[in-house]
């Protein structure tokens, strides 16, 4: 019996599935890194070989976050891996990105509108930042988290929808 040759790819329709593929990976990466973040602190309390990829987490997250007890939240008794501020970050941006696969065939915002949705959705993070920095206030770590959700859920929404969107654009164009 002879098999039948998979059939080729054109480079259009290869690089419409590499992009849904990246949006999809992206998607799963954030809700992957999200749930790692608030399981870490119990792993960290369980066995041997699961502390020791608990500690490679925090290890991880050290490289990207100042890990501030102080301004980091806690579950039981353990310090998450990163600050409130990047926990916000993280999980707003699991849910955008989440949220950018509903309604995905309506119109995508044009790149300074983009530029435009990112720097209003920064602005809460920046202004929770520059006070701190300037010594007004001291917000709390809640307030840090809920400052950095809509950077987050944007930076999440724009980048698997700007995937998404460029692999529709690429099918449509390759259909003409």
């Amino acid at each position: 019996m002879r098999a039948t040759p998979a059939r080729a790819l054109s480079p259009p329709e290869y690089n419409r599935q590499v992009q849904r593929g990246l949006a999809a990976a992206l998607t799963a990466g954030a809700l992957l890194w999200a749930a790692t973040l608030f399981l870490a602190p119990f792993a960290l309390q369980r066995g041997r070989g699961v502390s020791m990829a608990s500690a490679l987490i925090y290890q991880g997250a050290s490289l990207i976050c100042h890990q501030r007890p102080e301004r980091s939240f806690h579950l039981a008794g353990i310090q998450l891996p990163v600050c409130a501020r990047c926990t916000g970050l993280y999980l707003s941006g699991a849910a955008g990105a989440l949220a950018a696969w509903s309604g995905w065939r309506r119109r995508v915002a044009m790149p300074r509108a983009t530029r435009t949705v990112l720097a209003l959705a920064a602005l809460p993070t920046a202004l929770t930042f520059a006070v701190e920095l300037a010594g007004l206030a001291y917000p709390s770590n809640t307030a840090r988290a809920l400052s950095a959700l809509p950077l987050g859920a944007a930076a999440g929404w724009i980048f698997v929808r700007s995937l998404r969107a460029e692999a529709g654009y690429r099918q449509r164009a390759s259909s003409l």
